[in-house]
């Protein structure tokens, strides 16, 4: 994830001038050497930030470990910090001993229900199931849910026991940097 962030291109520094004009040797180089230096300072900008959002969850990470071992499981849901502050999302439940806890935006109890013995039928050798979409992963009842919940996270405290996160649907958006067609403009017939 970190290698493809450093091979992303945040921009483009493009110069213009009115007429054909010829840019001398030490002035390129000039402008590609601040270029590359403000790549670094981007770079490391970015790592810092990664590094400072690994801390944080690392801290909640631990204080709901201290949680689970001290309180019932049901205290990472129902205090703070909870599950929600680990992943972004926009709802958590938390399915145990038959019984459910919901927090932010997740299907009704008897959809997590459903989706509980959804997986413990068709995904019972896994520790959990990670979907953008859950009619895409085969959930029968996954039109019911509407875009509230689209895209889930499930993992497995026991045999029989719960922890999700939910997202809403999103809109996927391709940004083209091409030239933009007009469709006013009419075909030239040789395409």
């Amino acid at each position: 994830d970190q290698q493809q962030m450093t091979r992303k291109l945040w921009g483009l520094v493009v110069c213009h001038h009115t007429s054909p004009r010829f840019v001398p040797f030490p002035l390129r180089y000039a402008c590609e050497f601040l270029i590359q230096v403000f790549g670094v300072q981007i770079n490391k900008e970015v790592e810092l930030a990664a590094q400072v959002r690994e801390k944080h969850i690392l801290q909640i990470q631990t204080m709901l470990c201290d949680m689970l071992l001290r309180d019932a499981p049901v205290a990472i849901i129902t205090q703070s910090p909870n599950v929600m502050d680990l992943v972004k999302c926009d709802g958590a439940a938390l399915y145990f001993k038959n019984k459910t806890w919901l927090l932010g935006v997740t299907p009704t109890e008897e959809q997590i229900g459903d989706i509980a013995e959804w997986l413990l039928e068709y995904h019972s050798g896994n520790t959990g199931l990670s979907t953008d979409s859950l009619m895409e992963a085969g959930y029968p009842g996954a039109s019911v849910l509407g875009d509230a919940v689209c895209g889930m996270a499930a993992v497995s405290i026991t045999s029989r026991d719960f922890l999700f996160w939910f997202r809403s649907h999103t809109a996927k958006e391709i940004k083209w940097g091409g030239a933009k067609h007009d469709p006013d403009d009419k075909d030239d017939g040789r395409k």
